[in-house]
């Protein structure tokens, strides 16, 4: 039995129908990831199926009894609650006996001279929830909270961005749903946050529906795909890889289908405009035929045509961007950056990744000659023409009209030399003319994004600054925005979470460690994190040798009193010699890869030495345990 489903639902924004007639349904255990192009209606029909919204036509059903938990994608929160208060508001009557106690119980720990009526009220609160048989809901909320790394006694107003969408995903956790809504969860989340959310979807088994851009999420949480497209419903089993060679295939039958109708409707139509006689003589279930080809090329909805994207470029910006040696920035005695050296040039695709906080935005602000470093020089080249795209939309006047915040005081914006009129400038980017006059405040989020890359794209710019610009847009307008980066001849910051993004766009990565600690690597996101695997894998192999070094092992034991025989008593002389210069040479590799330039002025040694290094570990952990072996013998 299913746990949801969708029966000939109807809905419709305006004239267009965002569901016609569409069929879904929601099986225990599969993960459906639901996409389509931004404004298709994907988040009407999540929705709908928790009712929060209502269908024009079409039944709703949902398992009776069946807990379902729901994140939309801007969640609203009462700024003036705390982040425990917040968790349980969804929990009915409970939810404030759960808040107050939770309260009273803060109160009580901080003393003071009411503490006596506090005890009173507690142990009345603790009878009422007993009688609920809440105290269940109490712990598993507390560990939720705590799974998220969010302060139960913050106030929601407090919160950043990301810290609001693990707090979403908190409560819609802490009722163990069976059935999770996530609408863009990964949107504010850093890539570690990212990770683990993955894993937790994956290992919980909770049964899902998703939407989604992220293409690396989809891969690894999808078991089947949704593709809400003109109103229609199409289900692909599989993931999102498998769906795109599904995909590829249906649209090229959908255009020889289509030629092939028009083809037919073309001829048809000549023959009824021929002479008298032909008239005369028509058969009557051709004129029919006609009239029946007519009305279904008239109901036949055309795919969304592409985004058109087109960057103004300024004159070419010196060879040299900018240039820091040995950065350090702080914030109430808080490291952000320390000692920080890198030389950047014209042409560069940069990739800042680090957690939320980490200090991205100052790294930024400290290349571009924003902000000055508290230590150390930033040299910057010359003719830098910057534009910036802001993650909060901050630049976004939200009543002002789309036309005037492309082009403020003219019908015109000039791109590639060319002047074009900013109504049709706003159709490359599926901006409708009749919406040229609407308030910014009407769009979407999607919608709002591709406004703000159109104002961006309509200035002349040598210096790109991208802060997550991928969140909100739709897969095929993030693959559009990869080309034309990648095509780009300036040079590209890119603040994002969205790994694809990252490898498909960057040429080198800059990667926060913590403790202020940055680091260059060449490559995008993969080649950063299988960096860091290896590395990871050495420090681990690391600590074993060291383990076993200290630890009698149970064969030295067995081997005690035994004699050495010669060739034993040349090795075991010979061995810590051998041990001494391999961790010689473990020391002038790590000095040479922690050297950012070398990624940079021979990345294939880089690799090498990074192998060779990998490598070295091995050896001496084999080494160590000989020595080991061989030493107890001759003690015994």
């Amino acid at each position: 039995m299913p746990y949801l489903s969708l029966s000939n639902a109807c809905l419709a924004f305006g004239h267009v129908p965002l569901l016609d007639h569409a069929e879904f349904q929601l099986d225990p255990g599969e993960r459906v990831a639901l996409i389509g192009r931004n404004g298709t209606g994907k988040s009407s029909l999540l929705a709908a199926l928790v009712g929060r919204a209502h269908l024009d036509d079409g039944i709703v059903w949902t398992q009776p009894g069946i807990r379902v938990g729901y994140v939309p994608q801007e969640p609203p929160f009462d700024p003036e609650l705390s982040v425990f208060e917040a968790v349980v508001a969804g929990m009915g009557e409970t939810s404030a006996l759960l808040a107050e106690y939770h309260d009273v119980s803060h109160r009580l720990s901080e003393g003071g001279d009411d503490a006596e009526a506090l005890m009173e009220r507690l142990e009345h609160l603790q009878h009422e929830l007993e009688s609920r048989q809440a105290w269940t809901i109490t712990s598993q909320v507390e560990r939720v909270i705590e799974r998220f790394s969010l302060d139960p006694d913050a106030k929601v107003g407090t919160l950043s961005g990301g810290q609001k969408k693990r707090l979403a995903l908190a409560q819609a956790l802490a009722v163990a749903p069976e059935v999770l809504l996530l609408d863009e969860p990964t949107n504010h989340l850093d890539i570690a946050a990212i990770t683990w959310l993955e894993d937790m979807l994956v290992e919980s088994g909770v049964t899902l529906l998703f939407i989604t851009h992220d293409r690396r999420f989809l891969d690894r949480v999808a078991t089947r795909i949704v593709e809400l497209d003109r109103g229609a419903l199409a289900s692909f089993p599989g993931n999102f890889t498998t769906y795109l060679t599904r995909k590829e295939q249906m649209l090229a039958d959908e255009a020889l289908a289509n030629a092939r109708f028009d083809k037919l409707l073309k001829e048809e139509e000549v023959w009824i405009r021929k002479g008298v006689e032909a008239r005369r003589t028509r058969a009557v279930f051709r004129v029919q035929r006609l009239d029946k080809l007519r009305a279904e090329r008239a109901a036949r909805r055309e795919r969304m045509g592409k985004v058109q994207l087109q960057l103004e470029t300024a004159d070419k910006s010196g060879k040299l961007v900018a240039e820091l040696e040995h950065v350090s920035k702080s914030y109430g005695g808080r490291k952000i950056i320390h000692d920080f050296s890198t030389r950047l040039q014209r042409g560069d695709k940069i990739g800042l990744i680090g957690p939320n906080g980490a200090g991205k935005t100052t790294l930024l602000r400290l290349i571009l000659g924003q902000l000055a470093p508290d230590a150390g020089q930033v040299r910057l080249g010359t003719k830098l023409e910057v534009a910036y795209f802001d993650q909060f939309r901050t630049q976004l006047d939200p009543e002002a009209m789309l036309a005037d915040v492309i082009s403020p005081g003219s019908d015109y914006v000039e791109i590639g030399g060319t002047k074009k009129h900013v109504i049709g400038y706003l159709g490359d980017f599926l901006f409708a003319p009749e919406r040229a006059r609407s308030p910014v405040k009407s769009l979407s989020g999607g919608e709002r994004n591709r406004l703000l890359l159109a104002r961006l794209f309509a200035r002349p710019a040598n210096v790109l600054v991208l802060d997550e610009p991928t969140n909100d847009l739709d897969i095929e307008t993030l693959e559009l925005l990869e080309q034309l980066l990648q095509d780009y001849d300036g040079t590209l910051f890119l603040v994002s979470h969205d790994r694809a993004f990252l490898d498909n766009v960057v040429t080198q990565t800059i990667v926060a460690e913590g403790e202020g600690v940055w680091r260059e690597f060449v490559g995008g996101y993969s080649d950063w994190a299988d960096w860091k695997s290896k590395a990871d894998q050495a420090k681990q192999q690391a600590a074993r040798a060291e383990s076993k070094v200290a630890a009698k092992p149970a064969e030295a034991a067995k081997a005690k009193g035994e004699k050495l025989s010669w060739k034993e008593q040349r090795e075991l002389e010979a061995l810590p010699g051998k041990i001494a210069e391999l961790e010689e040479e473990q020391k002038r590799l790590t000095a040479d890869l922690e050297d950012a330039g070398i990624y940079q002025r021979d990345p294939q040694a880089a690799q090498n030495k990074a192998a060779r290094l990998a490598a070295i570990d091995e050896e001496l952990l084999v080494l160590l345990e000989r020595w080991e072996v061989l030493e107890a013998r001759v003690q015994g």
